[in-house]
């Protein structure tokens, strides 16, 4: 079957959930401004967001299946269609609560499915290996986008001015051309669909199962620990431009788009190299140039001078050193994701996807909530050094589920017989 189709699709979607994901912190700033709401009341829409991801991706993931994962994200792109298309029409605080809820669950519903499918249009590991990673490459190039895309809707000459919401007529209309994309894409999940029939252990029963086999419990682990990392690092890197490194708000936000940048860079990187090289050494290796720049970068941030820092001219370099880390972590995540999912017969994907959402959300609520703790106890540069922690039990975490893949693969296989 000729997969270039649904893999264009796939990309478009990511490339779409990107934006609306990560648009969180600039619709927070926005409806402050627009709608005198206060900083505290504002900052429920994150909630909104994530409690919703993992919500619907526990309870999608055991009969995910049935629905199919076509249908699934058909149901995705629909859902956001339509309420993007509300926003501006509606333009009240609590539509924007609804928006994001409605961006979660659906965003659960299309990285289930599209975990799920890479299984199915793909020959073999290596190959599972490297699509995943161009996915997320792209789904960081849907970052870096979204926050010029925003940006544009916004008049600084009058904060307080609503047009910021017509950007979403713009994502409504990529929604609409990604679900028609998909809908006439071809994808056949005869083979899940046949097994999940003849042989299903249902619902949550598959999920609990799953999630105590040694092996998925050891990546789960694994990938809690790398979101734990990426996501203290991302949501508190602007802080810390302004607050360590004293750069104006507007050019602590601007340079931390670095690291989604070198996020994306390293993952298609990845997407090659790990067609020819084994993962394991890949990724551990990553893991220690994490650490490495870690130790040489945060020591730059001392001693700045009194210098007034006006733009990317004269900021420190350790503004754009540090956030290169996201160079060395990037491959992480999606390695590991099609290192469990390729170990596994194609209809417990659906469920495993599901797990993988679920403590990926998790994670990063966790490393968000750990870096600002220490954040405000003892600074910034200890905020940071912390993740030398997280890295070294990763190091362990990776050999353990490296010996675990290769020694229980048959013994996963078989669990959903039984």
């Amino acid at each position: 079957m000729n997969n270039w189709k649904i893999k264009v699709s796939i990309f478009i979607n990511y490339f779409l959930f990107a934006i609306l994901l990560n648009s969180v912190g600039a619709v927070i700033l926005q409806v402050q401004n627009t709608y005198g709401i206060s900083e505290s009341s504002a900052s429920v829409l994150e909630a909104f967001k994530d409690l919703s991801i993992a919500g619907v991706s526990f309870l999608v993931a055991s009969f995910i299946v049935r629905i199919g994962y076509k249908n699934s994200m058909l149901i995705a792109l629909g859902i956001v269609s339509i309420t993007c298309l509300m926003m501006p029409f509606l333009n009240q605080f609590w539509m924007t609560k609804l928006l994001f809820a409605s961006i979660g669950t659906s965003f659960a519903l299309i990285k289930v499915s599209v975990y799920a499918t890479i299984g199915l249009i793909t020959k073999d590991k290596n190959e599972h290996i490297s699509l995943m990673n161009f996915i997320e490459s792209f789904f960081m190039i849907g970052v870096l986008t979204g926050s010029f895309v925003f940006s544009a809707f916004i008049d600084d000459l009058n904060p307080q001015s609503p047009a910021w919401v017509n950007v979403y007529y713009l994502l409504a209309g990529l929604a609409v051309f990604a679900f028609v994309l998909l809908l006439t894409s071809p994808l056949d999940e005869s083979s899940i669909k046949k097994e999940s029939t003849e042989n299903t252990l249902g619902g949550f029963n598959e999920m609990l199962r799953l999630v105590i086999v040694p092996v998925v419990l050891v990546f789960v682990a694994s990938a809690f620990i790398y979101v734990l990392i990426e996501q203290s690092i991302m949501s508190w890197l602007p802080t810390f431009n302004s607050k360590v490194l004293h750069l104006p708000a507007s050019l602590s936000i601007q340079m931390a788009s670095i690291l989604a940048a070198s996020t994306a860079i390293g993952r298609f990187l990845a997407g090659i190299a790990l067609r020819k090289i084994k993962w394991l050494f890949v990724l551990l290796t990553c893991v220690v140039l994490a650490g490495i720049l870690v130790i040489v970068a945060l020591p730059l941030a001392k001693n700045l001078g009194d210098e007034a820092i006006t733009g990317w001219g004269n900021a420190p370099i350790v503004a754009f050193i540090f956030p290169m880390i996201g160079l060395v972590i990037a491959p992480i995540y999606p390695a590991i994701n099609s290192v469990i999912l390729s170990s596994l017969p194609n209809r417990q994907h659906g469920v495993m996807s599901g797990l993988i959402v679920i403590f990926s959300a998790l994670g990063g609520t966790t490393g968000s909530l750990i870096t600002g703790h220490i954040f405000e106890a003892y600074g910034g540069e200890s905020a940071f050094y912390f993740s030398l922690i997280p890295l070294t039990i990763l190091i362990v975490c990776l050999i353990v589920f490296n010996k675990l893949s290769n020694s229980e693969k048959v013994e996963l296989k078989s669990t959903g017989g039984h």
